[in-house]
């Protein structure tokens, strides 16, 4: 799938103040994780996995600041990964 098609695909609500036909994909991958993981669809969350790989996708939650407990605990869950290692989990202990 190309970024373009993905863009194209993704739901409205969650990138309703940005461009799409100007969205870079490969830009800014923490801006468009965290906002599927905020406000998107489990059909835009499909499509993240299709284009970035959950590795990737992984890596970008690790880094977050702000990540919400319910989306934390799905995306080490799906990942087996340890909450502990996330950046937003360490932050606020």
């Amino acid at each position: 799938m190309t970024k373009q098609e993905c863009v194209q695909q993704l739901s409205a609500p969650c990138f309703w103040d940005t461009d799409r036909q100007t969205f870079d994909m490969d830009q800014y991958p923490a801006f468009i994780v965290s906002r599927v993981f905020e406000i998107g669809t489990l059909n835009d969350w499909r499509l993240l996995v299709s284009y970035y790989g959950l590795a990737r996708i992984v890596d970008v939650c690790k880094q977050l600041r702000n990540l919400d407990p319910v989306s934390l605990s799905f995306i080490t869950t799906v990942s087996d990964t340890n909450p502990a290692d996330y950046r937003c989990y360490i932050s606020k202990q």
